[in-house]
This record gives C-alpha cells, structure tokens and sequence, in this order.
C-alpha cells in the first residue's frame, strides 16, 4: 500500500516515512501543499497523513482542493494545534480523522490502518488461502501451525497478491503500489522479493501459492493447499 506524508517538519516526515517503510507501506513525502497536490493527482494512495500547518496552502485548503475534485483518499489530519475549532474544520474540510501532535507512534498507525479498512484498500481481519494465513494486524503469517518470519517488503507482496486471488498481477503494478515515489527498484528487484517469499511460504511445504504467468505477472493460485 502507497501512503503520501505531507509534513514541512523534515525530521518528522523522515521519521514517519523511516516507520512506515518499516510496516510495508511504499511512502511518499511532500514538505508542502502544492507538491502533495501535484503527487495526489499523478499516483492512487491508499492514505494520506496530512499536516494543517503547511508553507504555501495548508492542509485544510489541500484537503478542500482534493475532495472538490472527487478524490477519496482516506485523509489523517495532523496539526500542533488543539480544540474543538480545529477539530471541527479539519473533518468539514474533508479529512476523515485527526491527530493532535505531539501523537503516540502505535495510535498513528492503528488510525491509518483504521482508515484503510474504511476506505476499502484493505480487508479487515486476517488474509487467508487454504492454510495460509495472513494477519495484517499483528503482522503475523502462518501456514497450518507454523509461523512463517517475513520482512515487511515480503509482507507486503504477499497481503496485495491475497487480495487479488485468480487475477495476475503485473510487476509494475506491484512497483507502483508498494515501492515510494523515489525508488529506484525494477522488476528485477520485484523478482528477488517474489523468489525469497516462495522460499518462505511454498518451498518448504510443497505447495504453491503464486504463480508466475511469463510475460504478464504473478497469479495467486484460488485453491492452493
């Protein structure tokens, strides 16, 4: 899942882009309105994080801009500010939740999960494929009884792949929704991470779980065992 920070504060944005990288979100920053408009209106994010106090056009009048075009992204406000007044132009504006900083890290990330789910980029509840199982939540996956170690990347592929049982799934698709705007990964390197994730969740089971399809993608196999 893409999520865009628009944060001036650059230690900040840094720190949130450093965290969420960490949880398997691909994270754009944007230090100011004009730029995460620009970025809204070139890439689908599943999330935006979305400061008030921005150089330029704050984030009220982002978000205003945003949902004037029709655009949906599920939006968390952040503002140094505190009070019911903000509060209350923040959702009339258009954002979806609000967070006073200073703000705990854990509640951050339970809000943009939340968001997610209600926005429907995600399914609430653990992703499951015969005695695969996958639990956003806890970040844990299994097969049967045992628990299967993934990196974040890897988690990643396998959550976006799970949602799309039976339909391929380009490389660049998988770039563009779980790689940031700055990267410079390929399919090479989509690749790599699709090979140790076989290596991890099918290999030592003897199953298969996704397929690749020459020339187009990768295939979750609707009734793997």
């Amino acid at each position: 899942m893409r999520v865009l920070v628009v944060e001036d504060e650059r230690r900040l944005a840094e720190s949130l882009r450093a965290g969420l990288t960490a949880e398997g979100y691909a994270v754009d920053v944007a230090n100011n309105g004009r730029d995460a408009l620009w970025l809204a209106g070139e890439h689908p994010y599943s999330a935006m994080i979305l400061d008030i106090m921005l150089p330029g056009l704050n984030g009220y009048r982002v978000c205003q801009r945003l949902r004037a075009t029709g655009d949906t992204t599920p939006i968390l406000m952040l503002t140094a500010k505190d009070g019911e007044h903000d509060e209350i132009e923040a959702l009339d504006t258009g954002a979806d939740d609000f967070l006073p900083k200073p703000f705990s890290y854990p509640v951050l990330l339970s809000r943009l999960r939340a968001l997610i789910r209600r926005g429907g980029s995600t399914q609430a509840g653990p992703l499951r494929l015969g005695d695969l199982e996958l639990d956003p939540g806890t970040h844990r996956c299994r097969r049967g009884e045992t628990e299967i170690p993934l990196t974040a990347k890897e988690f990643a592929l396998l959550a976006y792949l799970l949602k799309r049982p039976g339909e391929v799934v380009t490389k660049g698709e998988l770039l563009e929704n779980l790689w940031d705007f700055a990267s410079t990964a390929t399919a090479n390197v989509v690749e790599v991470h699709m090979s140790a994730l076989r290596r991890k969740i099918d290999t030592p089971f003897g199953t298969e779980t996704i397929r690749t399809v020459r020339g187009a993608g990768y295939l979750v196999v609707p009734h793997a065992a």
